[in-house]
């Protein structure tokens, strides 16, 4: 049986970066460029007629900019993953992208090949976020202050756990072998984690576990005594 490819929709208002892009992926056996769209309205229009795996946003497009365009695609669309792809790596536009929904953050000034990496692993695990911008996302998390999420206790100690590695970009089966349990067994984690975050993406529920205070913006766990 054929593993089902990856399709891929590029949403980047310059042509020649459209193009550029869509030759490097097409040369992955495992994606397939579905579609590409040159302005916001455009990349949503498009995301809910293709229904791709991954939506390549550029924040500044036309009509529509890319964190507006990543909202309504994810608010319309909730299993199209947006990868937003962009020249800003400033703490203002990657807060922003990934309160809108976007599931991660790459620079444009990446070489191809880890683009195409980059790709694969976000695919593959739902969270793409280099450790330098990272930094940038944290430091404006901690500046929001409290927004009225769950509260600490709502997590076991073990979530808390599975929570502080998953910020520190393990995949499912390094968190596994990092516990000593099945991949499986971090799967039922995270699940339940997310459920009790409201969340529903492993974005989301880092940066929601670091505004509530259950890891620091260190990557260290913060746990209370009477937690089971």
């Amino acid at each position: 049986m054929t593993k089902k490819k990856v399709t891929v929709l590029i949403a980047d208002d310059q042509t020649l970066f459209r193009e550029g892009i869509k030759d490097v992926l097409s040369g992955e056996r495992w994606l397939d460029v579905v579609g590409e769209a040159a302005d916001g309205i455009e990349a949503v229009a498009k995301a809910k007629k293709l229904k791709p795996d991954v939506v390549l946003m550029d924040i500044k497009l036309p009509k529509l900019d890319g964190i507006n365009a990543t909202r309504q695609i994810r608010e319309a669309c909730p299993n199209v993953n947006v990868l937003m792809l962009s020249s800003f790596e400033d703490e203002a536009h990657v807060l922003d992208a990934i309160q809108a929904g976007a599931n991660g953050y790459l620079s444009k000034m990446l070489p191809a090949a880890e683009l195409v990496n980059s790709i694969k692993t976000f695919t593959n695990e739902g969270l793409m976020i280099p450790q330098q911008l990272m930094g940038k996302l944290l430091h404006g998390i901690r500046k929001m202050g409290d927004t009225g999420l769950p509260t600490q206790s709502t997590l076991t100690k073990m979530e808390i756990k599975v929570m502080d590695y998953l910020g520190r970009g393990l995949s499912n089966k390094e968190l596994a072998k990092e516990l000593g349990c099945s991949v499986k067994t971090i799967k039922n984690h995270l699940n339940s984690a997310f459920h009790k975050l409201g969340v529903s993406s492993r974005t989301e529920a880092v940066v929601k576990a670091i505004e509530k205070g259950l890891i620091s913006s260190e990557g260290n766990v913060i746990l209370e005594e009477d937690e089971e």
